[in-house]
């Protein structure tokens, strides 16, 4: 046997294979394409002066488009050894290698369990489960698609917001700077979809994490098409509901119309800072504090029902509400959901699903405790330290000395004048 066939090896659960035999598929082996890059000095400086400017880093981005790309095109290579109509489960992955990066996907193969199911080759991030749900809603999954942007909140964002940051309230420019970035992530896995003319982008997964001095936000999901959306084909629609909640909602008569996101960005500022730090010294709650996560979160709930009211969304659901400390006094709250329509005649297929369908495997290989904490735990410190841009230590040093000595030279001089 060759290298790479591994006929007998699949990802796939017990419920999954389950799933599969409902829809006259059977399982396959597990298909695996990967790519390694070097940055190279070159394009480290480059992106190092874009980091400084705030927003995308198109060096970074590009690169991250290039690796996933390539990983993903070898993982299909692989998976033409075989008779298979799709893979399933698909991943985009990025493993540390030191100076290197790999990107890395891996997904499992379906194959016809008998002759009259339709071979139509398609990719998806779907489990097999997942791929029953979308199914029976009357999804047609045509490939696995990524958006991506890497971004820095950037030392000239942080300079251009330092005035406004003094005082209590939210940062217009950092919310800026985080809602665009956010949003070309998902420009971009609609842009995807459209090129594969699917009219509907499901399942979308979002991840944040740290690359590179700066931040990449990814998210996969399964472009396809459903005929009761064909005049969204020049702009798919996109959902983050799992594809559950999705039969759910099919089943009620809704369809999914745009993933909506709503960024605030608020500074608790010097004046209020002093304040809520006294306020800690005793024992209850702090106004300034409650007031200020309360506004900051009012806002983001704000702009996504907002968001929804322009694509004519009946309801905005599933809606879950993120909160980063960005460091120096700064809190992003970020807002996200799926706002749906009732559309008349839309339905599933079957009225119930089977368990099977819905059960949630479960995990049976674990790694030592204090291994997971402590990766936890550097994995939320890396994400603190990146998130809020390249501004090290000694520049938040140096913006509390400078903003003593203002404190302290007006006390002076008012003594002064008074004196006089």
């Amino acid at each position: 046997m060759a290298i790479g066939e591994h006929r007998k090896v699949t990802g796939f659960s017990g419920n999954e294979i389950y799933c599969l035999n409902k829809l006259n598929l059977k399982p396959g082996n597990l298909c695996i394409g990967n790519s390694v890059f070097s940055l190279g000095v070159i394009r480290s400086l480059t992106s190092g002066l874009k980091v400084i400017g705030g927003g995308e880093i198109p060096e970074i981005s590009n690169l991250i488009h290039e690796g996933r790309t390539k990983a993903f095109e070898r993982m299909k290579e692989e998976s033409k050894k075989y008779d298979g109509i799709g893979i399933i489960s698909a991943t985009s992955e990025l493993v540390n290698m030191g100076s290197n990066i790999e990107f890395l996907s891996i997904g499992s193969m379906v194959h016809k369990k008998s002759p009259e199911v339709e071979h139509v080759a398609f990719s998806t991030a779907a489990t097999a489960q997942e791929l029953y749900c979308q199914l029976d809603c009357g999804f047609q999954p045509r490939r696995f698609v990524f958006g991506y942007v890497a971004y820095s909140i950037g030392v000239g964002g942080n300079v251009g917001g330092f005035f406004k940051s003094m005082a209590r309230g939210e940062v217009d420019s950092y919310s800026q700077i985080f809602d665009e970035t956010r949003h070309i992530a998902l420009k971009r896995i609609t842009d995807e979809a459209k090129r594969a003319g699917a009219n509907a982008v499901l399942g979308i997964e979002t991840t944040i994490t740290p690359f590179m001095g700066s931040q990449e936000m990814l998210m996969i999901g399964t472009a396809s098409s459903h005929p009761a959306l064909n005049h969204y084909a020049d702009n798919p629609v996109t959902s983050d509901m799992t594809n559950e909640e999705l039969w759910n909602m099919v089943n009620l008569g809704y369809l999914p119309l745009r993933l909506v996101m709503g960024v605030s960005v608020y500074s608790l500022g010097i004046v209020g800072g002093i304040s809520a730090a006294f306020q800690s010294l005793a024992r209850g709650e702090i106004n300034t504090l409650t007031q200020l996560v309360y506004e900051a979160r009012e806002k983001a709930l704000d702009r996504i029902q907002k968001e929804a009211d322009l694509w004519g969304a009946d309801e905005v659901v599933g809606v879950k509400i993120h909160v980063y400390d960005l460091g120096s006094g700064l809190i992003e709250f970020l807002a996200i959901g799926t706002a749906v329509k009732k559309i008349e005649g839309v339905n599933t297929g079957n009225q119930t699903l089977p368990v099977q369908a819905i059960i949630v495997d479960r995990e049976t290989f674990f790694e030592g405790g204090n291994f997971l904490m402590n990766l936890g735990s550097n994995i939320t410190a890396g994400a603190r330290r990146t998130q809020g841009g390249p501004i090290p230590r000694f520049i938040a040093l140096a913006y509390f000395l400078f903003i003593a000595s203002i404190v302290l030279f007006s006390i002076f001089f008012g003594h002064a004048g008074r004196h006089h």
